[in-house]
């Protein structure tokens, strides 16, 4: 599918349930597989990022078997078979970065590469924190990216500094591999963390399956080494990113849409951008799920650090040119360093349909003007956000065409599929 308009609507069905959780699903198969024993991972989601992070375990000796939504995966303890020939993890940053830290503690020589965007993506300080831990992890071409080469030395433990400032992926690699360590372990962030709920999501996650940490406000992380994660019954719960693009239909649309599968009680750092829809002056509330109902007009924010949510944050930039007055997001310049450069492309995709964008070194200001907004062909640059936040426009601006729609599969194959069940047309063009 090269090209598909979306048709707008006056109305979508009041309810709906998203896929699971990515970030859970990767950060669940990594840690059931280092557990001793099978665990069934329930409600996961299928998509090229999970498929990736499968693949390369089972090339690892990991049996990951996959029955309707669910995976049954056969943790060895720790122990990895040497696959022979580096493993290939596309464009999928979490998978790239948690089988980084995973792999120092398999005794063999490995390597991880991805696509060409992949090999583009900062690593550098999740390899000098794995460095200062004992273990032997280079950049094969001395960039600070992909593919990384991993020496045959398991990871031994001591203390490490780690930079949060790029991507709190590199926290959360060490700390899910850092149990399996010869000695304790100490993580110390020498900077702001950025994304910190994606931290809380890999603590809950390390805690279920039996492995607690002690930090102190963020900065200072202590797990013991020598432990063994539990194979466990896990639930995948629905993923709050994929779900900003519904709630974001009833925002603009002034209609009411309630997302049924992410629990009230979620950590996941993009159930904050409900209390964004707040501010744009969304009513907000939990019914079986969480409900929005959009108003006749949204409000601007004036400036909002988004930071925690850097995924719906792109969300919240397109809502923003639908608002009658300026917004400014900020503290998001790790966009840049994601699929693609989310900030340049924001921008640019923003200006085609009418708004007055201009770019920031950490964020974005947005003249939100609904008045002068028109229809445009948008290009995804292969980000499968891109394509799902200005799908979401499309349901009330005329004339948006989505270019390369099928990038969607990265996280949320069905995207397009599930704006037609909540009621909004998608005609290939």
């Amino acid at each position: 599918m090269e090209r598909i308009e979306v048709i707008p609507t006056p109305g979508i069905a009041p309810e709906h349930a998203v896929p699971g959780s990515k970030s859970y699903t990767n950060r669940a198969l990594t840690i059931a597989a280092m557990a001793g024993g099978t665990s069934t991972l329930r409600d996961v989601l299928i998509s090229d990022d999970t498929r990736v992070a499968r693949a390369a375990l089972e090339r690892l000796g990991i049996q990951v078997t996959h029955d309707d939504g669910v995976f049954i995966v056969h943790g060895l303890g720790g122990q990895f078979s040497d696959p022979g020939t580096p493993l290939f993890l596309g464009n999928s940053g979490t998978a790239t970065r948690f089988l980084t830290a995973m792999m120092t503690l398999a005794g063999f020589p490995s390597t991880i590469t991805g696509n060409e965007r992949m090999q583009e993506r900062p690593i550098a300080d999740l390899l000098a924190a794995l460095a200062e831990l004992g273990a032997e992890v280079s950049s094969e071409r001395g960039n600070g990216c992909p593919p990384v080469r991993i020496g045959a030395t398991r990871l031994q433990g001591g203390r490490a500094t780690v930079s949060g400032a790029i991507s709190s992926q590199f926290l959360s690699a060490l700390l899910m591999a850092a149990p399996y360590a010869r000695h304790d372990v100490v993580l110390e962030v020498q900077d702001t963390l950025v994304s910190v709920p994606y931290v809380d999501l890999t603590l809950d996650i390390m805690a279920r399956f039996g492995v607690e940490v002690a930090h102190d406000d963020y900065r200072l992380f202590r797990i013991p080494g020598r432990q063994v994660y539990t194979a466990r019954d896990y639930p995948i719960e629905g993923d709050a990113s994929s779900a900003s693009y519904f709630w974001g239909l009833a925002a603009l649309l002034g209609q009411a849409m309630c997302v049924t599968n992410v629990p009230p009680d979620s950590v996941q750092g993009d159930t904050r951008f409900l209390q964004v829809l707040e501010r744009m002056g969304c009513t907000v509330s939990r019914r079986q799920g969480w409900h929005v109902a959009g108003p006749q007009q949204l409000r601007p924010l004036g400036d909002i650090d988004l930071n925690a949510l850097p995924d719906a944050a792109m969300t919240v930039a397109v809502l923003a040119a639908f608002c009658q007055g300026e917004t400014r997001l900020c503290n998001i310049a790790n966009l840049r360093v994601k699929e693609t450069d989310r900030l340049r492309a924001l921008a640019t995709e923003l200006r085609k349909i009418g708004a007055a964008v201009t770019e920031l070194p950490d964020g974005l200001r947005i003249g939100g003007n609904p008045a002068a907004l028109q229809g445009a062909e948008i290009d995804t640059y292969d980000d499968h956000r891109m394509a799902m936040c200005f799908g979401m426009a499309g349901a009330r601006l005329p004339g948006i065409r989505i270019r390369e729609p099928d990038c969607v599969a990265k996280t949320y194959p069905g995207f397009w599929d599930d704006l037609q069940h909540v009621g909004i047309a998608v005609e290939k063009v």
